[in-house]
C-alpha cells in the first residue's frame, strides 16, 4: 500500500569514523578515516530517507556542501509521484548548469548526487514498508526504466530495449528466488589490508574461513614488488588451492609494470587483479588485459559514471564491473549500469563503501530480477556497530535484510 509522504526538509551530516590498528589501508590510503555524506529527509510523516555517498574523511564536507545544494531539486516533492517519474528529476539534479560544469557526472557534484538519490529510494522504500531489493522486485519493468536516466547511452541501450530485457528476465525470476533462502554470498576484503603483518594476514585467512569464507581479497600495490608477489603466495599457501584469492592493486602499477606483475603472479591463480593503474585510461586496461590472459580484470571501484562504464564494457577488458552505488550517481545509475553489464554479460560485483548495507539488497534484485550471476559481494566489517539494522553474515552468507528502506540508517544521527 502506498503511503503519501511529502519531504519538508533536508538535512546534512558529515559523519566519519577513525578505524586504526591498520584497517581499511592500502597501497595508497594507509591512515584511512571512513566517512559518509549523509543526507537525510525529513518528511511529514515519522519517516526519514537515508541516503550516503562514501568518502575518506578530507574533503566529505564539500560533498555536504553539494547535497544541500542539489536537495533543492526534490524539497516538497511526494515521494510516489517522485519516484514515478524519478529518471526526469535525476537528469535535472545531474544537469544542473550551477554544477555541471564542476563535473560533468564525476567528482564532489556526482558523490552529492549519489546521497540524495540513495536518500530518496530508501524514503521511497519505507513510505511502501519494503526493503528495498523487495520493492524493486515488485516493480514492473516500466516502473524500473522510469528511475533510470538512460541520455548518452542510446547507441548501445535504448529505453525499450531496457524494458524488454527486464520483462524478459520476469518470466523466469521465480527460478532464482531460492536465493532468498540461502543467502547472497560474500567475500571477505578485510584479511589482507595493506598493513597487516603476514602473521596478522594468515591469522586473519583462517578466521574468515572458520566463518564460512571461501573468497577473499589481498591488498597489494608496494612498491616493492617482492613484498607484493611473497604476500599474494602466502596467502594462496594459507588458504588452499580451492580458495578464490583476489588482488586488489589500488591502482599503484603503470601498464609495464602491470604487465610485469600480472606475468609473475599468475602462479598463485587470482581470481582476478583489481584497479591494477589509473581507473580512466581504458586503453591501457585492453593492453594489459591481452597480456596477462588468462588472468581477468576486475575495476569500476572508481570509474565515476555510466559513460566510462559504457566504455570499458565496450572495450572488452573488464571481466567483473564493481561499480559503487555510493560512488556513482546512487541507485539509478547503479541500476543503469547493470543494465549495461548484462547486456555484455559482465557480472557486477560491487565495491562497497557501504559496507555493503545498500548493495546487499541491489545485488539480490540484479540476480532475481536481472538475470545477473550471484557471484557474491564484498563484506567490511568495520562500521557495522554505527548501523541500526547491521547487515548479518553466516556462514559466509550475506543474510537477506527485512526492515523497510536500504538498511543505511546511521545510528545517532
Amino acid at each position: 500500500m502506498n503511503k503519501t509522504v511529502f519531504i519538508k526538509n533536508i538535512v546534512v551530516n558529515d559523519s566519519r569514523f577513525e578505524l586504526g590498528n591498520g584497517a581499511g589501508s592500502d597501497a595508497i590510503h594507509t591512515t584511512p578515516i571512513y566517512a559518509y555524506a549523509v543526507c537525510k529527509l525529513k518528511t511529514d510523516t515519522n519517516l526519514e530517507g537515508i541516503g550516503l555517498a562514501f568518502t575518506l574523511g578530507t574533503g566529505n564536507n564539500l560533498v555536504c556542501e553539494a547535497i544541500k545544494y542539489l536537495a533543492r531539486h526534490i524539497e516538497g516533492k511526494e515521494i510516489n509521484e517522485l519516484m514515478s517519474n524519478f529518471g526526469e528529476t535525476y537528469k535535472t539534479m545531474a544537469e544542473d548548469p550551477n554544477f555541471r560544469w564542476l563535473g560533468p557526472h564525476k567528482g564532489v557534484v556526482h558523490l552529492a548526487l549519489a546521497s540524495v538519490v540513495n536518500a530518496c529510494f530508501d524514503l521511497w522504500a519505507k513510505s511502501r514498508d519494503l526493503p528495498l531489493w523487495k520493492l524493486l522486485l515488485e516493480l514492473s519493468p516500466y516502473d524500473i526504466v522510469n528511475t533510470l536516466d538512460l541520455s548518452y547511452l542510446e547507441d548501445i541501450l535504448t529505453r525499450d530495449e531496457a524494458i524488454s530485457m527486464l520483462k524478459q528476465s520476469s518470466l523466469t525470476k521465480q527460478n532464482r528466488e531460492a536465493i532468498l533462502l540461502k543467502g547472497y554470498p560474500g567475500y571477505d576484503t578485510s584479511i589482507g589490508w595493506f598493513n597487516y603483518s603476514d602473521e596478522k594476514v594468515k591469522d586473519n585467512i583462517k578466521k574468515a574461513m572458520d566463518h564460512g569464507f571461501t573468497a577473499m581479497k589481498l591488498k597489494v600495490g608496494s612498491k616493492d614488488h617482492e613484498r607484493d608477489i611473497r604476500r599474494a603466495y602466502l596467502v594462496r599457501e594459507t588458504a588452499g588451492e580451492e580458495a578464490t584469492i583476489m588482488l586488489d592493486v589500488n591502482q599503484q602499477w603503470h601498464l609495464p609494470e602491470a604487465i610485469h606483475m600480472g606475468k609473475a603472479l599468475k602462479g598463485m591463480n587470482p581470481y582476478w587483479i583489481e584497479e591494477p593503474t589509473h581507473p580512466d585510461d581504458v586503453t591501457a586496461h585492453v593492453a594489459l588485459a591481452k597480456e596477462i590472459k588468462p588472468i581477468k580484470l576486475a575495476l569500476g571501484e572508481h570509474v565515476p559514471n555510466k559513460i566510462i562504464f559504457k566504455n570499458f564494457l565496450q572495450s572488452g577488458c573488464m571481466s567483473f564491473n564493481q561499480v559503487d552505488a555510493v560512488r556513482v550517481g546512487g541507485v539509478s545509475e547503479f541500476l543503469t549500469i547493470s543494465l549495461m553489464s548484462k547486456k555484455f554479460n559482465v557480472p557486477v560485483v560491487p565495491h562497497v563503501g557501504d559496507m555493503g548495507q545498500i548493495h546487499q539488497h541491489l545485488v539480490l534484485y540484479n540476480h532475481i530480477g536481472m538475470e545477473h550471476k550471484a557471484l557474491f559481494l564484498e563484506h567490511i566489517p568495520h562500521l557495522q556497530s554505527y548501523f541500526k539494522h547491521p547487515v548479518s553474515i553466516k556462514n559466509g552468507h550475506y543474510q537477506i535484510p527485512d526492515n523497510p528502506g536500504m538498511s543505511s540508517d546511521l545510528k545517532n544521527i
